[in-house]
């Protein structure tokens, strides 16, 4: 049996999505994360007339009543969202820009070694499709870590207070997903 591809499971999940949705409802988003625990969860969001629902599938296209996997998935696919979002500053096309800029202008001490890191946090970054995890976190922190350090950061890192800041936002998204839960959680 060959391996089945994230691309793969996203159609099945969404069309299981599809089949989830009341009448008027679209499907909008299909958001894969594996919340700690192994299992992979679909968050799926609907929206009606100006109205946002949630629904989380598991890789059979079944919606999850346990609420503390459920928030544990939305918690992950929040947190991996904002790393990627304020990771090098945001924009580490640009940042890689100026660093080259500064190199050929300035020729400061370490630049080199900003250079391969703001490289390789770029390339940590993957793109649309991937799965929201705690190791593609924790692969996101470590590069963005041995970025600010290789910048010279003095002090807190800028990444790590975004994160702490995005704890609470967070929480407050995975509380709108439970009011909004088209199903129920125990």
């Amino acid at each position: 049996m060959r391996p089945v591809s994230l691309e793969e499971e996203l159609s099945a999940a969404g069309e299981a999505a599809v089949a989830h949705a009341e009448e008027g409802e679209q499907v909008v988003a299909v958001i894969p994360t594996e919340p700690g625990s192994g299992a992979r969860v679909y968050l799926c969001a609907y929206e009606r007339a100006g109205e946002r629902a949630w629904l989380a599938l598991d890789r059979d296209g079944r919606p999850v009543a346990d609420r503390v996997l459920v928030r544990d998935a939305v918690a992950i696919a929040a947190m991996v969202e904002l790393a990627e979002e304020s990771a090098g500053g945001g924009d580490v096309g640009e940042l890689r820009a100026r660093l080259v800029e500064l190199r050929l202008t300035d020729e400061p001490e370490g630049i080199e070694e900003a250079e391969v890191a703001a490289a390789e946090l770029q390339q940590a970054i993957k793109p649309p499709p991937r799965v929201a995890s705690v190791d593609y976190l924790d692969e996101l922190g470590q590069a963005a870590t041995k970025l600010e350090q290789a910048l010279g950061q003095v002090g807190g890192s800028p990444f790590a207070e975004a994160m702490k800041t995005g704890v609470a936002a967070s929480d407050d998204l995975a509380d709108d997903v439970e009011r909004s839960y088209k199903g129920p959680l125990g």
